[in-house]
Order: C-alpha cells, then structure tokens, then sequence
C-alpha cells in the first residue's frame, strides 16, 4: 500500500488528483471531510470546528485523526494507493512519513486570480466571493506552513491550464507512478 499526500492552496485542483486516483481505486482521505464530519456533529462552522480541534486536542490533532482513519481503512481494504487531500505543514508530512513507509508529497500549484475564480464558481461553505476575503484565507493557509510543504514536495504540478490538458497531466503522473 502506497499512502501519497496532495498539497496546494485553495481551489488550485486538488480535487481532480483525488477524482481521477478515485476511477484507478484509490481510496481518497480528505483531511477537510475529517473536519466538516465533525463540525455536523458539533453544529458548528468547519472554520470554527477546526479552530477548537487545535485548542482542545492539539495542533496536530486533524493529522492524526487522518492517520487512524488511513491504518483502520489499510487493515478493511487491499487498496494499492490512499491518497490524503488536504496537507498544511511540513509537521503534519513528518507525521505521515513516520507512519507510513515510502509516503510522498505531490503538491498542485496554480495562480491566485486562476484559484479565486475557481472558488467563485466552486462555492463550498468556506470559499470566499470576495478577493480580500480570499487573500486573507491564503494568508492563513500559509501560516499553517503550507508553502513549505509545497516548496519540499517530491512532485510538482502546475495547473494552470485547461481542464482537459490538466486531467491528461494527471493520468500521466499516475501512469509513472505505477498507479
């Protein structure tokens, strides 16, 4: 079993790594879902859920609700590849690595105006339709250390563009990945 962990700021397609690793059998963990679950349960906000999360249990605590959901998942499955969406500080890469032999970053970059308007038509709870709103969201991500991990990655695709060509980028990679 291969763990791979994608990394890239908001709306830049990491989504579409997890989708088309998905169609090949790859069983998707998203650090994000792990979140919102619990923010359902909480009947809070994903924002203020994982605000609280960090207070009461941690600041590692999403990473390592990940890694018990990815070794129950390794024990139930025979899955070849998981991959875990939703990466944020070279700590939380250590973290995997330490549990997971051969665990790679593939890390998906794409302008800020390609990734703001991507979110304008997205639309989850969380994204923005103001650009400064959306700036300070940024900002935040790359507090937590994600440029780093971005910067460290073993794998860097740039998506910047068409979905199509992105898509065909992406087959590619797995292919050479063996997946």
């Amino acid at each position: 079993m291969q763990v791979m962990g994608i990394s890239g700021m908001p709306g830049s397609g990491k989504a579409s790594v997890s989708e088309i690793g998905s169609e090949r059998g790859a069983i998707i963990v998203s650090m994000g879902d792990i979140v919102r679950e619990e923010a359902k349960k909480r009947g809070e906000s994903s924002k203020e859920t994982a605000r609280k999360l960090r207070e009461e249990f941690g600041q590692y605590i999403i990473s390592e609700l990940t890694i018990e959901k990815i070794k129950k998942i390794s024990e139930d499955d025979s899955a070849k590849l998981i991959i875990v969406e939703g990466i944020r500080s070279h700590h939380e890469v250590e973290m995997f690595k330490e549990n997971f032999e051969n665990f790679f970053i593939l890390s998906i970059f794409t302008n800020p105006q390609t990734r703001f308007e991507r979110l304008l038509i997205r639309q989850r709870e969380d994204d923005s339709t103001e650009y400064k709103e959306f700036e300070k969201r940024d900002f935040q991500e790359l507090g937590f250390g994600i440029g780093n991990v971005i910067s460290l990655s073993d794998r860097l695709i740039v998506n910047e563009s068409d979905l199509e060509s992105y898509e065909q980028e992406l087959n590619e990679f797995f292919d050479e990945i063996g997946f």
